[in-house]
């Protein structure tokens, strides 16, 4: 019931921009590493069968407090975890779609040549940004109806 319920505030916004799946070749490493000097996202060769990671661009990109625009990312599948643990934080209980924030910055790996995902980047994206999230979000876990 709980997962139901958060893919469904996942899916909250109509979708716009649809999301583009891309095969990443090879697979990301878990220990993806970001070039600081640009946007440019360097993969880890690490052998795997599954899929776990996935390459996306968001349509308007999120501006940092410096002016600089990120655009290119990687989302990891979510785990169970992912999805429960959000429910017993404060914001959750306040306002249930803050459920969305949280995921989001739990499943986020990278974008652009920013330090760390947390939930004041996913709060400061622009709408279209954020409804291009929870749609890619839905389509790679297998959670379109």
């Amino acid at each position: 019931m709980v997962a139901f319920l958060l893919s469904y505030n996942l899916g909250l916004a109509p979708p716009k921009a649809q999301p583009s799946i891309q095969r990443l070749e090879p697979p990301l490493a878990e220990s993806m590493a970001l070039d600081a000097d640009s946007s440019t996202i360097q993969h880890v060769n690490v052998p795997s069968g599954l899929q776990t990671e996935f390459a996306f661009e968001l349509p308007t990109g999120y501006l940092d407090a410096l002016g600089q625009i990120h655009q290119r990312g990687i989302m990891r599948l979510a785990r169970t975890v992912d999805e429960i643990e959000p429910m017993s934080d404060p914001r959750v209980q306040t306002n249930p779609a803050y459920a969305t924030v949280i995921i989001l910055a739990r499943v986020i790996l990278a974008l652009g040549t920013l330090p760390d995902i947390s939930p004041v980047v996913i709060e400061g994206m622009f709408a279209g940004d954020l409804n291009y999230l929870q749609n890619f979000y839905r389509e790679i876990n297998g959670l379109m109806e």
